[in-house]
């Protein structure tokens, strides 16, 4: 082999290594997906990394990552951060707020407000809401009297 053709091959193959380890290097790095948008075929609309990422139901609305990210019912709305984020066959449920309704998993018709708002519950049904409303009443009737709560 010639001399000459044997130094270039040993010059090119470190330098073509370098430049391939250099792409590597600068290329982006994988990540979950921010989605927005609308599923036209199920009624479904989202917001955020990871929002309705698994979800066969059908007229659900996530907004905020992770929201309903294992939702295979309908008639859901989460909004917050990890918002009915395990809920899988809970339908028709409301939870505005982070980590609300965050273990959900078979409850139905339930309704929540504030951070971590029934975080643990896994399938209490149509009660939830009726409680708040309870509570909301009764604060109401407080406050009235002059009641400081």
């Amino acid at each position: 082999m010639n001399p000459l053709t044997q130094s270039k091959n040993a010059t090119i193959l470190p330098i073509l290594i370098a430049l391939t380890l250099a792409c590597f290097g600068f290329s982006p790095r994988a990540r979950a997906v921010c989605q927005e948008g609308c599923n036209l075929a199920n009624r479904d609309t989202f917001l955020g990394e990871d929002a309705l990422l698994h979800s066969i139901g059908y007229a659900n609305t996530a907004t905020g990552f992770e929201a309903l990210k294992s939702n295979t019912s309908s008639g859901n709305t989460a909004t917050g951060a990890n918002a009915l984020q395990y809920n899988t066959t809970g339908g028709d449920n409301t939870a505005a707020g982070a980590y609300a309704l965050y273990v959900n998993t078979t409850g139905d018709e339930n309704t929540t407000m504030g951070r971590s708002a029934m975080q643990s519950n896994t399938n209490w049904q149509r009660q939830h809401g009726h409680r708040l409303w309870r509570a909301l009443c009764q604060l109401h009737r407080l406050r009235q009297y002059g009641h400081r709560s």
